[in-house]
């Protein structure tokens, strides 16, 4: 039930709250669409229209172009659940855009962020 709640969630809502935590530990806005983008295959053109219209945080990954196959490559903890084991698809492509944005935030490497 937890989950069907964020699935439900504005994407708008949940980008302004990364974008949020990335810039207090002092990354930008581009870095975090660069993350999405990559994660998800949207076009930053899209990315922005997805931003002003109502779009649900499920649909957003579920309508994503094309996930970055290096995307299983994201290994580590958030919330205290390690990724990878996540078993459920939909929550395991958002936690993997949570990961993303917290090593963001860690000051981690760009190059390394997008599993280059």
């Amino acid at each position: 039930m937890e989950n069907e709640k964020l699935y439900q969630m504005d994407f708008s809502k949940v980008y302004h709250l990364l974008v949020s935590k990335a810039e207090k530990k002092g990354r930008t806005r581009q870095e975090v669409d660069e993350v999405i983008c990559w994660l998800t295959g949207y076009s930053r053109l899209e990315l922005e229209g997805m931003l002003e219209m109502p779009v649900a945080y499920g649909d957003f990954f579920r309508n994503a172009p094309e996930l970055n196959e290096n995307r299983r490559l994201i290994k580590g903890v958030v919330c205290g659940v390690r990724v990878e084991d996540i078993k459920e698809p939909l929550m395991q492509e958002i936690r993997y855009l949570d990961k993303l944005v917290d090593e963001l935030a860690k000051g981690k490497a760009m190059e390394k962020i997008l599993r280059r």
